[in-house]
């Protein structure tokens, strides 16, 4: 599968058959050899979001707000039974978060400026603004 270096340069929209249609630009590092309307993926860094509890990192509901709970808000609530007296490997906590490989499929080419080494992608791309990415050819 043939590889494209490039670097998330913006996100932004363009008008498309009277539609906005969300794109990304990506800046390669050869000149691109992509058509119009073709289908890639794309793989980048997500950014990071340092450390994370429970409710943000894997969506948990939380504690009750009323009745008697003070600091309960945002709490994991229980982790395990009593039975084995240990957590079971795999158990949802707080941590790191985010700076992880994602890999967005099928995303198709809306446009390319070869003397600029501009590719137009129909979508999001995981990653900060000028961070590197790689295009795989379907």
């Amino acid at each position: 599968m043939e590889r494209l270096i490039g670097k998330k340069l913006k996100m932004s929209q363009i008008w498309q058959d009277d539609k906005i249609v969300p794109v990304t630009f990506i800046s390669t590092e050869t000149e691109p050899d992509l058509e119009v309307g073709s289908l890639v993926k794309v793989s980048g860094i997500s950014k990071g979001r340092g450390f994370q509890g429970v409710v943000k990192r894997h969506g948990f509901g939380g504690g009750p707000k009323t009745h008697g709970q003070k600091n309960r808000q945002r709490a994991p609530g229980s982790i395990g039974s009593t039975a084995p007296q240990r957590v079971w490997p795999g158990r949802r906590m707080a941590g790191r978060m985010g700076g992880d490989k994602i890999t967005v499929k099928n995303l198709k080419v809306v446009e390319v400026d070869k003397e600029k080494k501009l590719v137009l992608l129909r979508g999001a791309v995981a990653g900060a603004i000028n961070s590197k990415v790689q295009i795989y050819k379907s």
